[in-house]
C-alpha cells in the first residue's frame, strides 16, 4: 500500500515538474515576442527582403506590376468610352476619368509612405494609452509585466506548481490563453504586411467605379486589425487597473476574463466594423465576402 501511494506520488511530482518548466518557458519567452507582434509600428515595413518585395520604385517589385495595370486601366476605359457612342450607353467623362487616375496613380506610387504613416499614427494612439496607464500605476503596460502582476497577485508561485489545485489550473489557464494570442496576433502580424503589399491595387482600383469594392473590402480588413491594437491597449489598461487581494478568488478569474477579452478581441472588432478574421480555428475567406 505505501509502495503505491509512493509510485502515485512520483507520478504527480513528474507531471507537476513538466508543467513547471513548460510555463516557466512560456513565462520567459512569449510574452516580450507578444509585444513585439501586438504593438507594430512603420518598422516592420522597412526591412530589405519587404522593400524589394513591394518596390523601391515604379520599375521594379509590386509597384512595378501596379503601374501595368495602370496602363490597363486607362486601354480599358478608352475603349469603353468609344463603345458608349456605339451602343449610347452613359459612361464618366474623361476629363473627370483623368483626374481621378492621376490621384489614383500618385496614391498608388506614394503608398509605402503613406502606409507607414498610417502604421505610426495607429502606433502613437496605442503608445498614449499605455503611457496614461504608466503614468497612472508606474508599470509598463504591455504583457511582459501583465504576467509579473497576474503571478503576484493572484499568488502562483512558478517555482512550485500542483498542476491539480485551483491555482495550478488557472496557471495553466493563463499560459494556454497567452499561447492563444501569440498564435492569433502573428497571424494578425502577417495579415497587416499582406494588406499593405495589396495597398497599390487597393488605391488603383478607386479609378474605376466598378473595381472600387475592392478598396473598401482591403480598407476595412486593414483598419479592422490596425483598430484591434488600439483595443488590446484599452483592455491591458483595465487589467493593470484591477486592485485585488491575493486571497480574493474572483480576482483570478476575472483576470482569466480579461485574458478571454483579449483572445476575443478580433471577433468584438469585426462584429463591430467588419474585417479579417484571426482566430486561428476559422477559415479565412471572408475578404471576399462582404456587404455594403
Amino acid at each position: 500500500m505505501e509502495n503505491q501511494t509512493n509510485i502515485t506520488q512520483i507520478i504527480i511530482d513528474t507531471i507537476n515538474t513538466i508543467f513547471e518548466t513548460l510555463f516557466s518557458s512560456i513565462d520567459n519567452n512569449l510574452y516580450n515576442i507578444l509585444d513585439d507582434i501586438t504593438f507594430i509600428k512603420s518598422n516592420i515595413i522597412y526591412d530589405k527582403n519587404f522593400e524589394n518585395i513591394f518596390g523601391s520604385s515604379t520599375s521594379d517589385g509590386l509597384l512595378l506590376i501596379a503601374n501595368s495595370f495602370l496602363l490597363g486601366f486607362l486601354l480599358y476605359y478608352s475603349i469603353k468610352y468609344l463603345l458608349s457612342h456605339i451602343t449610347y450607353s452613359r459612361t464618366e467623362s474623361p476629363f473627370s476619368f483623368l483626374i481621378k487616375l492621376i490621384l489614383c496613380a500618385l496614391c498608388m506610387n506614394f503608398s509605402f509612405s503613406i502606409l507607414s504613416f498610417i502604421l505610426d499614427l495607429n502606433f502613437n494612439i496605442t503608445s498614449a494609452i499605455r503611457g496614461i496607464g504608466q503614468q497612472l500605476f508606474s508599470k509598463n503596460i504591455g504583457f511582459s509585466e501583465l504576467i509579473n502582476v497576474i503571478n503576484s497577485n493572484i499568488s502562483i508561485d512558478t517555482n512550485s506548481i500542483n498542476i491539480f489545485s485551483v491555482d495550478g489550473l488557472i496557471k495553466g489557464t493563463i499560459s494556454l490563453s497567452l499561447l492563444s494570442l501569440v498564435l492569433s496576433y502573428s497571424f494578425r502580424y502577417v495579415m497587416i504586411k499582406l494588406f499593405i503589399l495589396l495597398s497599390p491595387f487597393a488605391f488603383l482600383s478607386l479609378s474605376l467605379s466598378s473595381s472600387s469594392w475592392f478598396f473598401k473590402a482591403w480598407a476595412k480588413n486593414l483598419f479592422s486589425l490596425l483598430f484591434i491594437q488600439i483595443l488590446v491597449a484599452l483592455v491591458l489598461l483595465i487589467l493593470f487597473s484591477l486592485d485585488f487581494s491575493s486571497s480574493n478568488l474572483i480576482s483570478k478569474f476575472i483576470y482569466i476574463g480579461g485574458l478571454y477579452v483579449l483572445i476575443k478581441t478580433n471577433s468584438f472588432v469585426k462584429e463591430f466594423i467588419g474585417g479579417v478574421s484571426t482566430t486561428i480555428s476559422q477559415n479565412v475567406n471572408n475578404f471576399t465576402k462582404f456587404r455594403f
